[in-house]
C-alpha cells in the first residue's frame, strides 16, 4: 500500500487551551460537526448541518484496573490536525486512487492513553491508545449513544455471536428494538433524509462490536467475551460453552478498533463510501504483495457439480474439475475453486478418492488457470503450517476459508494468522462464514474478498435472497467491503415461478439483473456461480461477465434508492461499464452518459427481454452508438437489469 502525501494542512499539531470543556471539529466541507464535552465524562454529538443526528455518546475503554478516560478524566493535550492524502490500493476494489482528507482531534489523557476523532466529509470515526506497560487486560467498553425520535433502521438481526453473518437487513422502527435484539454491523439507521451507517475498522487482537437496542430509539454496544471453553460438534462448527469474564488481553502499548459512522443524506453517496478502507491498518512497511492477482473463478458448489453432454460421471473427480478448467481457460476466468468434497473431513492433507491436486494443478497451470482450495477452519488450523506448504508445492494460488462463525478476540486474530502465513505461500484467502469486512484487505491485499453476506447461494434452500434483498446490500454489507456474493445463475425466475431447489437452483429476477451484478456488486475474487454447461449454452452472457473485471480505476454511483434501484458506472482503463438493478417494481428512467470523457462509444447493451416479466430469462443484446452528450433510456422488468460495455470509438 503506497500512501501520496499532497497537503498536510499548516499547524499539524495545534494544542486547544486546555481550559476549554468543549472541542469541536467540523468536516472538510463544512457540513458534520463532532461537538466533545469533557465537563465531568467525555460525551460525544454529532450534528449535520446543525441537526444533531448523534447524541449521548460517552465511549470509555474498561481495563482491569482503570477506565479510560474515566469519570476523572484529565485532558493533558488536545491537538488537531488536518489531513489530505491519496491512498493507492494494491488491489483497487472501487477506486485506484482513495481521497483520504479529514480533520482530526486527539485528546490525550494523564498516563500517556488517548482517544483519536477524524471527521470525513461522509462521516465520523474515534478510536482509542493507549500507551501501557506490558499485557492489560480489557473488561468491558461502553458504547452507546441516542438517536433523533422516529428513527428507523435496516437492522441484521442475530440470533447469537455464533453467526455466519449472513442477514437479511430487517426494516424496523427504533424504538421497537430492545436489549435482546443483537445484530452485527454494518447497521443503517434513517432519520429526517439522513442515513447513518454503524460499523467499525481495524479490527485486530480484540472481539468484533455487535449492537443491540435500548427500547427508547438509543443504540447499545456489545461484545463477545474471550471464550472459555469451547466445543467441537462436528469438524465445522466450534461453539463457544464458556467465557471469560473479559474482552480481550492484549498489549498495553496499541490502539484499538476505530467505531465508524458513515452520515450522508445520499443514498449514491452512501453506496460509494470507502471510510472503512480508508481507516483500515495500512501493510507492514516493506511487505510485497505485488503478486496478488485478482480474477473471476469457475465455482462448482452452487451449481452441484451438476455438468451434462459430458462422456463422464460427473461429480467429485478430476475428470470434471478438468472440465472446470477448459471452461475457464476458454472464457478468460482465472481460477477454478475445489470446493467441499476434494479432501476427507478432518484432514486437509488427505485427499478424495477420485482426486489428485497436484494434476488438477499441473493441467490448470498449463490452461493458464489458477487451483483455489476450500478448507474448514479449524481442520486447516490443526495442520496449517503442512498445508500451506503443501498446496504451494502442488501449485495452488489461493484458499477459501470457512465457517469461522465467530470475531472473538481468539478468532479475529486467527484471521490475521491465515492472511499472514498465506502471504507467505503467496495465497489468495477469501473467508467464508466470516464478520464483515473492516479494512483488513488494505492490511493484508492477499486477503482479497470475504463472504459475509446473504448471497446466492441461499436460493438453494430459502427466498431470502431476492431483489429487494439484493437492492439493500449496496447500502449496507458492501459499504463495509469487498462481497463474495457469487453471482451468474443462467436459471432465473420471476416471483411467482420461484421455488428453491438445492442440486439445480434458479435465483429470483431476471438473466440481466444477475448479469449486472457484475458491475454493481464488488469482489476482487468474483464467482461464476453456475455450471459451465449452462454457460456454454448461454455463451453470449457468459462471454459478457467473464469480461468484466474485478477491479476499477473509477466508480460513480450515478442515482440510487436503497431498497429500490442503483444505477452505476464504472471505469477500468478507458472502458466504462454502466449497470442498473431493480427490485421487484418495474422501473424506467433516463440515464445522463455525461460520465463519459468527450469522444465516440460503441455500447454494447443486455437489457431485459419484452417478456420478462414473465420468463425471467429473456433479455435483448443490442449494439449502438453513443456520446457524452447523449442520455439513454433503460427498462427494467421485475426484479430486472440492464449492463452495457461502453468503449472508445474514435474521436
Amino acid at each position: 500500500m503506497r500512501s501520496l502525501r499532497i497537503l498536510i494542512a499548516a499547524g499539524l499539531l495545534i494544542p486547544i487551551p486546555l481550559l476549554s470543556k468543549e472541542y469541536n471539529v467540523k468536516s472538510p466541507d463544512g457540513r458534520i460537526t463532532l461537538s466533545v464535552e469533557t465537563a465531568t465524562s467525555l460525551t460525544v454529538s454529532i450534528k449535520y448541518d446543525s441537526r444533531e443526528i448523534i447524541s449521548g455518546l460517552s465511549p470509555e475503554l474498561q481495563l482491569e484496573d482503570m477506565a479510560i478516560p474515566g469519570q476523572k478524566m484529565s485532558v493533558t493535550r488536545a491537538v488537531t490536525s488536518s489531513v489530505n492524502d491519496v491512498l493507492v490500493p494494491v488491489v483497487p476494489r472501487r477506486n485506484s486512487r482513495v481521497p483520504d482528507i479529514y480533520n482530526a482531534l486527539t485528546l490525550r489523557f494523564r498516563g500517556g492513553s488517548s482517544i483519536d476523532f477524524r471527521v470525513y466529509d461522509d462521516g465520523v470515526a474515534y478510536r482509542f491508545t493507549t500507551a501501557l506497560k506490558g499485557r492489560v487486560t480489557v473488561k468491558n467498553e461502553l458504547f452507546a449513544f441516542s438517536l433523533p425520535a422516529g428513527t428507523e433502521a435496516l437492522y441484521p438481526l442475530e440470533k447469537g455471536f455464533m453467526s455466519h453473518n449472513e442477514c437479511a437487513f430487517l426494516p424496523a422502527s427504533m424504538d421497537t428494538i430492545g436489549p435482546h435484539h443483537l445484530a452485527s454491523l454494518p447497521a443503517l439507521f434513517m432519520t429526517g433524509g439522513m442515513n447513518i451507517l454503524l460499523s467499525e475498522a481495524d479490527i485486530h487482537d480484540y472481539p468484533g462490536l455487535w449492537i443491540t437496542g435500548d427500547g427508547r430509539g438509543g443504540v447499545t454496544g456489545v461484545l463477545p467475551a474471550y471464550p472459555e471453553e469451547v466445543k467441537a460438534y462436528n469438524d465445522r462448527n466450534v461453539y463457544v460453552t464458556e467465557r471469560t469474564d473479559y474482552l480481550a488481553i492484549t498489549s498495553g502499548t496499541r490502539t484499538y478498533p476505530w467505531r465508524v459512522f458513515i452520515i450522508t443524506p445520499d443514498d449514491a453517496r452512501l453506496a460509494e463510501s470507502e471510510l472503512i478502507y480508508r481507516l483500515g491498518a495500512p501493510q507492514a512497511p516493506g511487505s510485497d504483495f505485488s503478486w496478488v492477482s485478482p480474477g473471476k473463478v469457475a465455482w462448482d458448489w452452487y451449481n452441484a457439480n451438476n455438468i451434462y453432454g459430458v462422456d463422464f460421471r460427473a461429480g467429485l473427480n478430476n475428470d470434471t474439475y478438468k472440465y472446470y478448467i477448459d471452461f475457464a481457460s476458454a472464457n478468460g476466468i482465472e481460477y477454478v475453486i475445489l470446493d467441499e468434497g476434494w479432501y476427507v473431513l478432518g484432514d486437509v492433507l488427505e485427499q478424495s478418492a477420485g482426486f489428485d491436486v497436484q494434476e488438477l494443478c499441473d493441467y490448470a497451470e498449463s490452461k493458464n488457470v489458477g487451483i483455489i482450495l476450500w478448507v474448514i477452519w479449524k481442520t486447516l488450523y490443526d495442520k496449517i503450517d503442512e498445508a500451506l506448504a503443501q498446496y504451494e508445492q502442488w501449485g495452488v494460488k489461493g484458499i477459501k476459508v470457512d465457517f469461522m462463525q465467530r470475531d472473538d478476540q481468539w478468532m479475529v486474530n486467527y484471521y490475521h494468522e491465515v492472511a499472514a502465513k498465506a502471504a507467505e505461500h503467496k495465497m489468495l484467502v477469501d473467508f467464508h462464514g466470516s464478520y464483515k469486512p473492516d479494512g483488513m484487505e488494505r492490511t493484508w491485499p492477499n486477503a482479497i474478498t470475504r463472504e459475509g453476506v446473504k448471497g446466492l447461494e441461499n436460493n438453494k434452500w430459502s427466498n431470502e435472497c431476492n431483489p429487494e434483498h439484493d437492492l439493500t446490500l449496496p447500502f449496507t454489507r458492501m459499504v463495509a467491503g469487498p462481497m463474495d456474493y457469487t453471482p451468474g445463475a443462467m436459471v432465473n425466475m420471476q416471483k411467482r415461478d420461484f421455488t428453491p431447489v438445492f442440486y439445480r437452483p434458479a435465483s429470483q429476477g431476471t438473466r440481466v439483473h444477475q448479469m449486472a451484478m457484475y458491475v454493481v456488486f464488488e469482489s476482487p475474487l468474483q464467482m461464476l456461480a453456475d455450471s459451465p454447461s449452462n454457460y456454454l449454452r448461454n455463451q453470449e452472457c457468459t462471454s459478457f461477465i467473464a469480461g468484466v473485471p474485478v477491479t476499477w480505476d473509477e466508480t460513480r454511483v450515478l442515482t440510487a434508492k436503497k431498497g429500490d434501484f442503483i444505477i452505476t458506472a464504472r471505469r477500468n482503463g478507458s472502458t466504462w461499464y454502466l449497470a442498473a438493478m431493480n427490485d421487484w417494481t418495474p422501473f424506467e428512467t433516463e440515464i445522463d452518459l455525461a460520465f463519459l470523457p468527450e469522444g465516440r462509444y460503441k455500447m454494447e447493451i443486455f437489457s431485459d427481454g419484452i417478456n420478462a416479466d414473465r420468463h425471467g430469462e429473456d433479455y435483448r443484446h443490442l449494439t449502438q452508438e453513443a456520446t457524452a452528450d447523449g442520455k439513454i433510456n433503460v427498462s427494467l422488468a421485475p426484479g430486472g437489469g440492464w449492463v452495457a460495455k461502453i468503449t472508445p470509438s474514435g474521436k
